[in-house]
């Protein structure tokens, strides 16, 4: 019988989220005792598998001595420390930032972010018509997937699975300062023309629908995209034998998309460019 190797057992720490004595294993982020707790945070630039930028400032919390409100992805818990995490402080903030997101970019796309637009109070007509948005079209040069820097909130997870924390191809970066900052290539050169393998990993990250697939955009401006009658299944990548997990996702009897599950344990929601592309040959029916 093989044996599996299991890791040092993690101390358990004490501290209060809202009030009420939680336990939580030593190193984790507050965002982690949260979730654990069953406390629903917000989230856009947050991902399971990669290092937190607290960049979108959305999952900030009250911590009692603190000056500032923290952002619970990043900070870790500590024994003793007092959370609150919907203090009329932390709704404030989160309206104001949803105000200011939905007001520069289109967030119609962004799963929940209508529900928490709604549910914070949020107003982001009150910055009126003349707020800062892209007016840039989407951009449509490939037959795989879709720029839309309009929907873009410049969070960076695109940059980071596509640099040194995902396939390290460096092919793009935030470019520009201020109202002009955008996620572009080296000089601004074509897609085409740049270091991108278009293994999709980056629409797997991106939490507003920026990037998208090819086939997603085409259906919803046809008005045909349905995810609610989508159905999504786990499997093994067939083209060759690293193992690679990905999840097939169907409409209508025909593949719409692929994408892979976080919690792979061979390459940890990453694929190539067959993986995620290639399927044509499932659907074909010659």
């Amino acid at each position: 019988m093989t044996s599996v190797p299991v890791g040092i057992p993690r101390r358990l720490l004490e501290f209060i989220i809202d009030g009420e004595a939680v336990r939580t294993p030593e190193g984790s982020t507050i965002l982690d005792a949260c979730r654990a707790a069953g406390k629903d945070i917000p989230t856009l630039c947050h991902s399971d598998t990669l290092t937190p930028r607290s960049t979108c400032r959305m999952c900030v919390v009250e911590v009692a001595g603190a000056g500032s409100l923290v952002p619970a992805c990043s900070r870790r818990a500590e024994p003793g420390m007092e959370v609150g995490t919907a203090t009329d402080r932390v709704r404030h903030s989160r309206k104001v930032l949803l105000e200011l997101l939905a007001s520069s970019a289109d967030l119609s796309t962004t799963p929940r972010a209508a529900e928490w637009i709604e549910e914070y109070g949020a107003r982001p007509d009150r910055f009126g018509p003349d707020a800062a948005r892209s007016d840039e079209p989407p951009k449509v040069d490939n037959e795989l997937y879709v720029r839309d820097h309009g929907k873009c909130i410049l969070c960076r997870r695109c940059v980071d699975v596509c640099g040194n924390q995902g396939l390290h191809t460096f092919a793009i970066s935030v470019s520009g300062r201020g109202f002009a900052a955008r996620v572009a290539m080296e000089h601004d050169a074509p897609l085409t023309d740049s270091a991108c393998v278009y293994c999709g990993n980056c629409i797997d990250v991106c939490p507003t629908g920026a990037l998208s697939f090819r086939s997603e955009f085409e259906m919803r401006a046809a008005g045909t995209w349905d995810e609610s009658t989508q159905t999504s299944t786990t499997t093994v990548c067939a083209h060759c034998g690293v193992g690679c997990g990905l999840t097939v996702h169907v409409q209508d009897n025909e593949i719409v998309k692929v994408t892979s599950p976080q919690d792979g344990p061979v390459t940890r929601s990453s694929l190539c460019i067959k993986g995620r592309f290639g399927y044509q040959h499932v659907q074909n029916r010659d």
